[in-house]
């Protein structure tokens, strides 16, 4: 990568596991020039993460990479919460797809990590150093100094924690970034280096992780197809298949059973036996850990952004850790784009912890809550579980309720903590992720809307052309950021057979019909009737639905906040936030 100014890369990343490799994508699509440094000298290849959802495949399709990983995938796999004897307590199986892709994805993440870093090669302002770790960075208010140096220890194997001596010397070097992001992993460096604490809880119930590979020419795993938690007072355990017969088993230690008596090999045989025939597998790895519920008091300071878990370490009952790094990484690359291209001040990435810090916590909690029901161990309490469980299932609501995941935390930023105009109603739309429908263009072709909407900001209007009521000089702004254009119409209600019809689309427009009637809801449910227009922003959560005739005020608001060190409140924040209450 070449040298250009003063700098050498607009953003340094500290970190190639999943947030790293996602924000590397992010910033390489939009032609960024990003470093990656890699304390690990080869691929790291266990499988830690085994789960994504519909939020995240829509990030990956973002960066051009969804349909390749979902190659690797299983999907719409149900969860299931399993009672000793076998017989099913609950199941969680949404088919629905809001954002456009399947909430349940099982994957096995040396996949994911090896595609996401081969795909990384169609970018050139993209450069990976492995084998190369920060030991110290200062900054001032232009840049961030990164000191590196050739790593001194490194993972020794797959089968434990442990680390061994590279014997290479640390050949010490500089490189000089706008910014500095760790996606260093829960033992971050870089918060480290910060002096910033975690807050939160450590769990001491130590669990054993088994990953499996079924042997070559065997078929050994049809009892057990989909995911389980099983909610066995003796032994609470989780069973989780993954892509190509490798196979994950968790099981929770007894009160006295040591690590080293765990992870013998006759021991780890002993519970797999329960479940599968061991003959029939190859261990890949046996090790003995507990977890964490941690959150990082401070995700910023100055130019260096925290994320992943060196931001927050969510417990894998929810397997949210890595989709939390994955939905950091989205945030903040749009954001640290539009401040190197000039469109925005660098006050944008004081949303990045406001935004993401709630939702992150939410998944840390919903992780706890979801460890306490499957590891119970008195028998008397399990009975208690199963016995409410049971009785609230016999209701629809509450069985809605499991079924479609509604216990999962929504994408929906908390009041008054957004880069958006403010939501004035309890369910408003502000703050929140749009849907993505399936849409059928003018070429008669079916289309994911984001695929229309692009990188940047979009105009959608509801039956409308969402820039019929603005400005030139607002549709210059928004054309000088690179906003789209895009008519969201009813299945079957393009314009036609009338005199007064336009036989060309207008110029910059695109014009769609929503087959499934989801983005059409969403502004009925948002109160809006058609004519009117939702401002997305480039991460596709709303900055604004308004009337037509709002429309050129609330772009106006958008252009203050985006640079509000240049611009003046146009005509006053007060008025914005009149013409959207009232």
């Amino acid at each position: 990568m070449k040298k250009t100014s003063n700098f050498d890369a607009d953003i340094v990343i500290s970190g190639l596991g999943p947030t790293g490799l996602v924000l590397a994508h992010c910033l390489g699509k939009r032609g960024h020039r990003v470093i990656v440094l890699e304390r690990e000298p080869l691929f790291y290849g266990n499988a830690r993460a085994v789960y994504t959802d519909d939020e995240c495949m829509r990030v990956f399709q973002s960066v051009g990479v969804a349909e390749e990983l979902q190659k690797n995938m299983l999907l719409d796999t149900p969860a299931q919460w399993v009672l000793s004897d076998g017989s099913v307590l609950s199941q969680y199986g949404p088919l629905k797809q809001p954002f456009g892709w399947p909430h349940i994805s099982f994957f096995y993440q040396p996949y994911l990590e090896t595609s996401l870093s081969d795909l990384l090669a169609k970018y050139p302002n993209v450069e990976i150093c492995r084998g190369r770790e920060v030991i110290d960075f200062s900054q001032d208010g232009q840049s961030v100094s990164i000191e590196h140096r050739a790593t001194q220890e490194s993972r020794s194997s797959d089968h434990s924690g442990d680390s061994i001596n590279t014997g290479l010397a640390e050949d010490i070097q500089h490189i000089r970034a706008r910014y500095l992001v760790g996606a260093d992993g829960g033992r971050s460096i870089v918060r480290e280096k910060l002096g910033i604490k975690m807050t939160g809880k450590n769990f001491p119930e130590p669990w054993l992780v088994v990953d499996l590979k079924m042997k070559d020419g065997e078929d050994a795993i049809r009892h057990i197809p989909y995911f389980n938690f099983y909610c066995d007072p003796d032994c609470p355990a989780v069973s989780c298949p993954q892509p190509d017969g490798y196979h994950r088993f968790e099981f929770m230690l007894k009160p006295g059973q040591t690590k080293e008596y765990m992870e013998k090999p006759e021991t780890v045989r002993k519970y797999l036996s329960k479940y599968v025939d061991p003959d029939k597998f190859e261990v890949k790895r046996r090790l003995v850990y507990t977890f964490n519920a941690l959150m990082a008091e401070r995700w910023r300071d100055q130019r260096v952004l925290l994320a992943g878990d060196a931001a927050h370490m969510t417990p894998q009952f929810m397997g949210q850790g890595a989709s939390s790094g994955v939905r950091d990484a989205y945030n903040i690359a749009w954001k640290l784009s539009a401040i190197l291209e000039g469109k925005a001040d660098d006050s944008l990435l004081d949303s990045y912890q406001t935004e993401r810090q709630h939702h992150a916590q939410a998944m840390i909690d919903i992780s706890v809550l979801m460890k306490d029901i499957v590891s119970i161990s008195s028998p008397v309490k399990a009975l208690a579980r199963n016995v409410g469980i049971k009785l609230g299932l016999a209701t629809p609501f509450v069985r809605d309720f499991f079924y479609e995941g509604k216990f999962k935390p929504s994408p929906v930023y908390k009041k008054g903590e957004y880069f958006g105009l403010p939501r004035r109603k309890r369910n408003g739309p502000e703050g929140a992720m749009s849907p993505q429908p399936e849409v059928r263009n003018i070429l008669g072709r079916r289309q994911l809307l984001d695929d229309i909407t692009g990188d940047n900001f979009a105009l959608v209007g509801y039956e409308t052309d969402p820039r019929a009521t603005l400005s030139q000089s607002t549709v210059d702004f928004l054309d000088s950021i690179g906003c789209r254009y895009i008519n969201v119409m009813h299945y079957g209600n393009r314009p036609q057979n009338k005199p007064n019809v336009e036989r060309s689309t207008p110029e910059g427009l695109v014009e769609v019909e929503d087959l499934q009637e989801q983005m059409t809801t969403w502004f009925e449910k948002a109160g809006k009737k058609e004519g009117s227009v939702a401002i997305l922003r480039p991460d596709k959560f709303s900055f604004a639905v308004v009337s037509a005739k709002q429309a050129e005020t609330a772009v106006q608001q958008l252009k203050t906040m985006m640079l509000p060190s240049q611009l003046k409140s146009y005509k006053g924040e007060e008025e914005v936030l009149d013409v959207v209450t009232h």
